[in-house]
């Protein structure tokens, strides 16, 4: 099946659904969201959305972090700039 995912053809095998998705490009679900063909999916539905060929996935990755000055307990402003 032919998946564009996150801009970029893929051909994949025995992918029926967002789940299978998710497992066989090695993704954990609880750190993903995921958009089809331009429309959010819930992550209670993965399991039951079929995919079809030609299907446009965006897939973001949620990654933890911060900057130094958070990790030490500060706190920081950001203003908007004047034009």
């Amino acid at each position: 099946m032919k998946l564009i995912i996150n801009g970029e053809e893929r051909l994949l095998e025995n992918v029926s659904s967002l789940s299978s998705l998710l497992v066989q490009l090695g993704l954990k679900a609880d750190r993903v969201a995921i958009e089809l063909n331009r429309e959010i999916v819930a992550r209670g539905a993965w399991e039951s959305v079929a995919l079809k060929d030609g299907d446009q996935l965006e897939i973001v990755q949620f990654v933890g972090g911060g900057c130094r000055c958070c990790a030490q307990g500060e706190t920081r402003l950001l203003r908007n700039r004047k034009p």
